[in-house]
């Protein structure tokens, strides 16, 4: 497949530089064949420059045509190659924890284990469970969201509070205190409790797999002046770099190349949470965190 787009692209640009050449050559004949005439014969001259004109606009219509093709050829190649990547991912973010959850549960059955390495045991295989869970909503909201098949519940709840079960939650599952939290006063808000909690999921998840592990991670909330609440996820790691900054949010898109990749993923959260937002009218920004590291803000309005 790959090598067929390969050879279309060649043909492609072999079809334009063809057209081109072309249009050189009937140019250079019709400029020859316009000093050859008659001065007196003035109306021919000018039939001859009206066809020049013509020729020149279909030209220059044909050369941003070409460009606009070639544009949708590369971007598509692109989509298609992180499609792939994706398929390579899913499959083995399936297979792993699969795999980690049989193998706990069959040590847990076939051992006589003390009280505390089998509940150890358990709570591997329900962290490695829930982990599962996030990337197959990933894969169902993205095609919800590509089928315009969302429902959207709003309701108001207190922020902070939801912000802080989230956290607890992870706490709990890596059994440390791997979030910490920045909350200076209660924030009510009218949103869709599920597509928040994804967002902050999916954030605290990115942080957790580029952040520094040594490091703790920080859930914030806070009001603005402008009735906005901002609130967002900060790590210590190496942050995003510069080249993937603007199209961090589109779906697919992952730092290193899947078959030698380093980290878990499949390139849907951070799309997911950038639709989301967009459906509760607000924004999600990149900055980089001080002095290192990588912070994910979003804005809502109030």
């Amino acid at each position: 497949m790959k090598q067929m787009k390969k050879q279309n692209s060649i043909f492609f640009y072999i079809l334009g530089v063809y057209v081109v050449l072309q249009f050189v050559w009937w140019g250079y004949h019709l400029i020859e064949l316009s000093n050859e005439l008659d001065k007196q014969k003035a109306e021919v001259s000018n039939r001859v420059v009206m066809i020049m004109g013509e020729g020149l606009v279909f030209f220059l219509i044909l050369i941003v045509g070409l460009w606009r093709i070639r544009s949708a050829s590369k971007k598509e190649l692109k989509y298609s190659e992180r499609q792939n990547n994706f398929l390579l991912s899913v499959t083995h973010e399936l297979k792993t924890p699969l795999a980690a959850n049989k193998l706990f549960l069959q040590t847990v059955l076939k051992r006589d284990l003390e009280k505390s390495k089998r509940e150890e045991l358990i709570e591997k295989a329900i962290a490695e469970n829930s982990s599962l869970e996030v990337m197959i909503d990933n894969i169902l909201n993205a095609s919800r969201i590509e089928n315009k098949m969302l429902q959207v519940h709003f309701e108001l709840f207190d922020l902070t509070d939801f912000l802080k079960i989230i956290a607890e939650k992870f706490n709990k599952i890596h059994q440390k205190e791997v979030i910490l939290t920045d909350f200076k006063e209660k924030i009510e808000v009218k949103a869709d409790k599920f597509m928040i909690e994804m967002c902050i999921n999916n954030l605290i998840e990115n942080a957790l797999k580029y952040g520094d592990s040594n490091q703790t991670i920080l859930l914030y909330c806070r009001l603005t002046d402008k009735n906005q609440v901002k609130f967002g996820v900060k790590d210590k790691g190496k942050g995003v770099p510069l080249a993937f900054q603007k199209e961090i949010f589109d779906k697919f898109v992952r730092n290193e190349n899947e078959e030698t990749r380093l980290q878990k993923g499949t390139g849907l959260g951070l799309f997911i949470t950038s639709e989301f937002v967009k459906i509760h009218g607000g924004k999600i920004k990149y900055y980089d965190n001080v002095p290192k590291g990588a912070n994910f803000e979003i804005t809502l309005k109030l």
